[in-house]
């Protein structure tokens, strides 16, 4: 037997437990994943209240990314061997000792990049990509970014940069010196964002990648953004304002294999928040439930 993050009835954080499964082995076409580190989303908890996905079942493990090594490979796999480093998705069950996986659905570890950053990027990486390249960000761009302190939020913001775009990230005070950094021009989200918008984007804003939805959006359209430029992954919000809502989707392990070379290289900036042991999921959930902190939430497993 194994040891897995799993729930047995919907609810918050405190239906999480963990629960002994059979230990998994690899078959024809895929292979077994040792893992070290598994990534924390929002997904999951909307996954785990219900009503979410409409063919989810119970019991049920969490998790939809990993880190970790190769420990066994089965028939018809050529391309990995025992003992490789690999960051890597799944359905569900991520979150566990093992996980078995197609072989198609993993990418090289640079052998620098750490296992949180590595258990992390894969859902907050596909779902940024796909809503940054969704709106064709030019550096002519003035782009608003909601949550840029978030883990998709940074991520977007960074992406946007890389275009040559002006950028602006609404967050908490405490996080404007790291945005600064990143070339990111902060502003504080609340009751007066219009007016500091624009102050700080006299021409107005062009495009807007929203995870928070309301504020964000208003204050897009409000200073000129046309809707088809903007993007929320918020959920209502494409039906109430008009705007897409390109989110994650279309995981590839070639785009894997990007997101981790621009962490490897340090053209993606990805902080960690906090990591818990596997045995406190829970507390990870509620952690992330908060919404207060910077960056990626982890669970490892030794």
């Amino acid at each position: 037997m194994s040891r897995a993050v799993g729930y047995s009835e919907y609810g918050g954080p405190e239906v999480l437990g963990i629960v002994e499964v059979p230990e998994p082995h690899a078959g024809a076409g895929t292979v077994r994943v040792a893992v070290r580190a598994a990534g924390v989303n929002p997904f999951d908890s909307k996954v785990r209240r219900g009503g979410y996905l409409p063919n989810h079942s119970l019991p049920s493990l969490q998790g939809a990314e990993f880190a970790g090594v190769i420990d066994e490979i089965g028939d018809d796999v050529e391309e990995w061997e025992i003992g490789d480093d690999v960051l890597g998705w799944i359905g569900r069950g991520a979150q566990a000792e093992y996980v078995v996986v197609s072989a198609s659905h993993l990418a090289a570890k640079p052998p620098s990049l750490d296992w949180d950053r590595a258990g992390g990027i894969g859902l907050v990486g596909n779902t940024a990509m796909r809503a940054t390249a969704s709106l064709g960000i030019t550096a002519d761009d003035t782009v608003l970014v909601s949550g840029a302190a978030g883990g998709v939020g940074l991520l977007s913001a960074q992406l946007a940069r890389k275009t040559g775009a002006t950028v602006i990230g609404t967050a908490s005070e405490r996080h404007h010196e790291l945005l600064g950094r990143l070339g990111i021009v902060p502003v504080a989200y609340g009751p007066g964002l219009i007016d500091r918008l624009r102050v700080l984007a006299p021409s107005g804003i062009t495009a807007a990648l929203d995870s928070r939805g309301g504020e964000t959006i208003e204050a897009a359209l409000a200073l000129g953004a046309a809707a088809g430029r903007i993007n929320s992954t918020f959920d209502g919000a494409a039906d109430r304002y008009g705007v897409n809502s390109v989110g994650g989707g279309g995981k590839t392990a070639a785009e894997l294999a990007e997101l981790a070379r621009l962490l490897d290289q340090g053209e993606l900036v990805l902080p960690i928040r906090a990591h818990y042991p596997l045995a406190e999921a829970s507390a990870a959930y509620a952690d992330l439930d908060s919404g207060h902190g910077l960056g990626k939430i982890v669970l490892t497993v030794p």
